[in-house]
């Protein structure tokens, strides 16, 4: 079983401090160090910190938006990153928000297959060395060429995907998958997606990358964790993509009864609907061998790349590193 880990929480580290642990990372048999990008560090420069300060370790972005960089940036980006660490790169892309493309940058948020289409095709000639001359619905390109030698394996491209529309994209034209948020046993149905997508490719999954973020926390206090937990689920379901996905994952009760708490201003109340199946289904919360077996459930059900993304109970006060740093040493 390939194992990825999320390192975001440890990125406030001094530099040297977060090389090490990188280089940790590597040393304990972890596939894939992945990072992403919302309001805190910069995703490629992270990324490239990694890259540089490692051997082995592959690195990813889960996931960039693909609205607040140009394809053309973003393909150079990629290019530039397979150069230095050829093989180990994995561009994750998004649809972000309309928070984050809106309201923190600007610019018109209308999420669409079709721009997601459009921008890895771009991304791919671009990174490739072709000449690009591009006329879509979203973006218009004229006559570009990347002038630095292009890198010798092909960029991989992975897509963030919630909903059927997504899934079936990446598996036509994606070399893989990022999904979050999901329950071990709703893993086959978004599989079959993915497939759906491939045979309009004409290709099998083969080689196809389905990663997925896991919350995990290996602690003596499953209460305080389950509540950090409950509170982490809420802020996603009250957003609609991720209130109908949850839905669709058979939590719909407890989401209807979340959001309905939370329009009426009981915050505390909303995160009470989280109910321990939801929490059972959505995080990983236990000793050592209980989260080892409930990540290898998450394998068995189709996930390629199970990826680790620890968190603290409430109530570590003080430096929450040492709770996150035994998550992340409980594996591989």
């Amino acid at each position: 079983m390939r194992l990825g880990c999320v390192l975001a929480a440890f990125t406030p580290l001094p530099l040297g401090e977060f090389l090490a642990l990188a280089r940790e990372v590597e040393q304990r048999g972890y596939h894939q160090a992945w990072v992403g990008e919302v309001s805190g560090y910069d995703a490629i420069s992270v990324m490239t910190l990694i890259a540089s300060a490692t051997e082995r370790l592959h690195v990813g972005s889960a996931v960039v938006p693909v609205q607040t960089r140009t394809p053309v940036v973003l393909g150079v980006t990629a290019a530039s990153l397979n150069h230095w660490a050829p093989g180990r790169v994995a561009l994750g892309l998004g649809l972000s928000s309309p928070t984050i493309v809106g309201d923190w940058h600007g610019l018109a948020f209308a999420p669409a297959i079709q721009q997601m289409r459009e921008a890895v095709e771009i991304i791919r000639r671009v990174a490739a060395g072709e000449r690009v001359t591009f006329e879509g619905k979203f973006y218009r390109v004229k006559n570009f060429r990347l002038t630095a030698p292009p890198p010798a394996e092909p960029v991989r491209i992975v897509l963030a995907a919630l909903g059927p529309e997504m899934l079936e994209l990446a598996g036509e034209i994606a070399d893989g998958v990022v999904l979050n948020w999901i329950p071990p046993e709703t893993v086959p149905e978004s599989i079959k997606h993915l497939e759906t997508g491939a045979k309009k490719a004409g290709r099998t999954l083969a080689g196809f990358e389905i990663a997925s973020f896991i919350r995990t926390c290996v602690t003596d206090d499953a209460a305080a964790a389950r509540e950090t937990l409950a509170r982490d689920i809420t802020g996603y379901a009250i957003v609609d993509a991720y209130a109908s996905f949850f839905k669709t994952s058979g939590f719909g009760h407890e989401v209807d009864a979340l959001n309905a708490a939370w329009k009426a201003g009981d915050r505390a109340g909303a995160v009470k609907q989280i109910s321990p199946r939801v929490l059972d289904g959505l995080g990983v919360v236990g000793d050592e061998a209980f989260c080892r077996e409930r990540i290898a459930e998450f394998a068995r059900a189709g996930l390629t790349q199970p990826v680790i993304l620890p968190f603290a109970p409430t109530g570590a006060t003080g430096d929450p590193r040492p709770a996150l740093l035994r998550t992340l040493r409980a594996f591989p």
